[in-house]
């Protein structure tokens, strides 16, 4: 066994694998989220976020089971692809939708870590300069995942467990100053159980970056022991994060900065409340946490676009690789057009764009796991629940969408068609 480990020259433990998914979920989840959730709910937006955590475990639930019966670094397009081995085009647009999916969520956090950054500059707190920020900080990741699989990994392994110290820092410190009064009450007038369950499925893209773990299959130590225990505990870690942090937050900052002030909510009236020592903190913990989360992601969906391309679904030339497993132009593709994300749209489009893809996508996976379930050793009640779950969240998202923001929801439909007709000029081609 430990040659063959030797020969195999696995460069990513458990440690690694924890820190890849927590970077692409943390970094997009709070501090992304916070301000339109609390826009939308207020004080219960810390139930919105402990149900998209809970519906996030039973997402994750057929992925884990599905990767340890495939082991395929494909992770969703690979799983969807072997289970219905005949739907060429709906494989083809499977994997359209969730690269498109990873380049949304890219282009969220890097808005999101240009928003922080720039708060604290009154010249460059503007559209322009978040934008070229943004594109920088992308460019600055392409680079090091350009580079090496191990420096990557190291790299994650210090922005992620340094930033999940100073998040809970930051929540001492907020709580600290935080008046019990402001957390009441909890469901306020305006709030239903609806608009609780639309919050938790708009910010449910806060939890995809669990998916980035089984990206990097043919790069892990021991697969079958970590695969379960990184996903899991990433999930676990992430949820337990939000939860303070925006109790914390909700308990410290007047909501209606909170809100006026979404696209860094956390920054807003920090130097207020706690002084510039914690300015520093919240705006130091953003920037940290975002660029773990700009790391996972372009690392994770990289790989992804390569198994795609190599199956003709992406054209083949995507598929190339460097050293090892770099695909260095899926890495270069990706961050550009995250760039051209950023530079087109804004915070709540991509964040909505996201959560409905990565939703389509876990109820498909869960649909998978369902079929498959007497091979996978799947409970069937498990996987029903995650099937009710993500379609109920989808139904609701869509509908909102639809109903409050046409202009928004036509945006939306329109990338779909456009990713539906890539899609099916690929599959007809191979």
């Amino acid at each position: 066994m430990n040659k063959i480990s030797r020969k195999r020259n696995k460069d990513l433990g458990l440690g690694e694998l924890i820190a890849i998914a927590l970077g692409g979920m943390v970094g997009g989840g709070i501090f992304s989220i916070l301000g339109i959730a609390t826009e939308n709910i207020g004080n219960a937006t810390p139930i919105a976020i402990l149900v998209g955590g809970i519906l996030a475990f039973f997402a994750a639930y057929s992925y884990v089971k599905l990767a340890l019966l495939y082991k395929d670094e494909g992770a969703t397009y690979s799983f969807f692809k072997k289970t219905f081995p005949h739907s060429k085009v709906a494989s083809s647009a499977i994997g359209w939708l969730i690269v498109f999916g990873y380049i949304s969520t890219l282009a969220l956090y890097a808005f999101t870590f240009a928003s922080y950054f720039c708060s604290q500059f009154e010249y460059l707190n503007n559209v322009i300069w978040q934008k070229l920020i943004a594109a920088f900080v992308i460019i600055s990741f392409a680079i090091v995942n350009l580079v090496s699989v191990k420096g990557m990994g190291k790299i994650e392994d210090i922005l992620v467990y340094s930033k999940i110290i100073i998040l809970l820092f930051i929540s001492g410190l907020l709580a600290g100053k935080a008046d019990i009064k402001n957390l009441q009450p909890i469901i306020e007038t305006n709030t239903t159980l609806g608009s609780i369950l639309l919050v938790a499925a708009i910010t449910f893209v806060a939890y995809e970056g669990f998916q980035l773990v089984i990206h990097a299959y043919d790069e892990m130590d021991r697969p079958k022991r970590n695969i379960p225990i990184a996903i899991y505990s990433s999930i676990s870690i992430a949820t337990l994060l939000y939860i303070l942090l925006a109790v914390a937050a909700l308990g410290t900052i007047p909501k209606e900065i909170i809100i006026s002030d979404k696209e860094y909510a956390l920054a807003a009236g920090a130097k207020t409340y706690l002084g510039n020592f914690g300015q520093f903190f919240v705006i130091f913990g953003a920037l940290l946490a975002t660029s773990s989360a700009i790391s996972g992601t372009l690392f994770g969906s990289s790989r992804l676009m390569a198994v795609i391309a190599n199956d003709g679904y992406f054209p083949r030339l995507l598929s190339k690789k460097i050293k090892k497993h770099i695909p260095h132009i899926a890495i270069i593709t990706i961050s550009l057009m995250a760039i051209l994300l950023v530079v087109s749209g804004g915070l709540q489009v991509i964040l909505e764009f996201g959560s409905i893809t990565f939703i389509i996508v876990s109820f498909l996976m869960a649909y998978s796991n369902y079929k498959k379930r007497h091979k996978t050793n799947s409970s069937w009640l498990l996987t029903i629940i995650a099937l009710v779950g993500l379609f109920f969240a989808g139904v609701l998202i869509i509908y909102f969408e639809f109903s409050e923001n046409k202009s928004q929801f036509i945006f939306i439909i329109v990338i779909y068609g456009l990713l539906a007709l890539g899609a099916y000029f690929f599959s007809r081609k191979n």
